[in-house]
């Protein structure tokens, strides 16, 4: 079989008997919107990360929109997001009419740069949203001490770091909201879209409940604008067979991770991922650097490795602040220092990861890897 960037027919096959008794659990029910399956995945979702309010919702765009909308984000307002990463964390702030303002990464760990967040505050700003990017937390003490000294809503941006914990503590647990996406490829994944929004305050999480469903807590009784925004009872039902087994899935990863820094750490020519040392990175993507900041070089290996049988991926080869959706808002583009930014636009390569990778795949493609830096 052919090696595959993310296996989600394998890790299927491996559960089968588990996913398919919950979506015909649903089937036999025909309980498809909300309902006990739903509310005992929320239950279970709470209790694998410390106990944390949760809510699910259709996706993880719409788990940003939500929370933005319950804290009361809108026009006039900005929001501090990192430039280097998917654009829905900035996409969610402007269908509200606020405002993204970007900030640098640190070079190491891809996440945002809290020293470079406190030049882009100013009386409009409302909330930082820190992304705890391919797996690994932003540091995030210095983000939420800055955030309190300035009475700012921090919310994580965890679609990639389920599992992840920074010193101790669950991702996406430590500010006001966390939110959370469930897309297939997601290192806890249903079959389609789905998010969550995560809180640790009750009044909050109310609020965003209240939004999520059409404003309205009685039906037809809406009190508030609102959105129709539900993880649906059969992705519920998936996510609650899949759910047991995120430590193992998680432990994969890592272990898949070790073996590539094994064969690839000695490279000069490429740096493997760094691992901080304030928490755990759970690996949603192996983000290599290709040295140089040249994307030219970098695109002649990921097109060595397609020749080869190998699929790889640039995540992300565009900064937010540079789409033609940004470049030319002054508002978002007021810019400190974006070096670091840019560069790992240009030099970042990420190689298969899943929970179905084998030791002998990741031999194939760290050969093939050497044999494009061997000419």
């Amino acid at each position: 079989m052919a090696i595959q960037m993310v296996d989600l027919r394998g890790q299927y096959l491996r559960l089968k008997d588990e996913i398919d008794a919950g979506i015909a659990r649903i089937l036999d029910t025909t309980q498809f919107i909300r309902g006990a399956e739903l509310d005992a995945f929320e239950s279970e979702l709470s209790g694998a990360l410390d106990g944390v309010g949760t809510l699910g919702v259709a996706n993880g765009t719409d788990a940003l929109q939500i929370a933005f909308m319950a804290l009361g984000i809108g026009p006039g307002d900005e929001v501090i997001t990192p430039s280097f990463t998917f654009v829905a964390t900035a996409e969610a702030v402007g269908l509200l009419g606020a405002t993204p303002v970007f900030a640098d990464i640190d070079p190491a760990t891809f996440t945002i740069d809290p020293d470079a967040i406190a030049p882009l505050i100013t009386e409009r700003t409302k909330a930082i949203v820190p992304v705890h990017l391919f797996g690994q937390c932003a540091d995030l003490d210095p983000i939420l001490e800055l955030a309190c000294s300035h009475d700012l809503a921090v919310i994580e941006d965890t679609a990639q770091a389920i599992g992840a914990r920074y010193k101790g503590r669950a991702a996406g647990t430590m500010g006001g909201f966390g939110t959370l996406s469930f897309f297939p490829s997601k290192n806890l994944g249903c079959y389609g879209d789905g998010g969550a929004v995560l809180s640790p305050i009750d009044d909050w999480l109310a609020q965003a409940r209240l939004i999520s469903n059409h404003g309205s807590r009685k039906k037809y009784h809406n009190e508030v604008i609102g959105v129709n925004s539900r993880l649906d009872a059969i992705q519920a039902a998936i996510l609650r067979a899949k759910l047991p087994h995120l430590e193992a899935f998680t432990a994969a990863r890592q272990a898949a991770a070790d073996r590539y820094d094994a064969l690839l750490g000695d490279m000069p020519q490429i740096s493997v991922p760094t691992r901080a040392d304030y928490g755990t990175h759970v690996f949603h993507q192996y983000t290599i650097r290709v040295h140089g900041n040249d994307p030219a070089q970098r695109d002649a290996l990921m097109d060595h490795l397609k020749g080869h049988g190998i699929p790889s991926y640039v995540y992300y080869p565009v900064p937010l602040h540079l789409l033609p959706l940004y470049k030319d808002d002054a508002d978002a583009c007021r810019l400190g220092d974006m070096t670091h930014t840019l560069q790992a636009a240009n030099e970042v390569l990420s190689l298969p990861m899943h929970t179905e990778l084998t030791a002998a795949e990741q031999e194939q493609i760290a050969d093939a890897v050497r044999a494009f830096f061997a000419g």
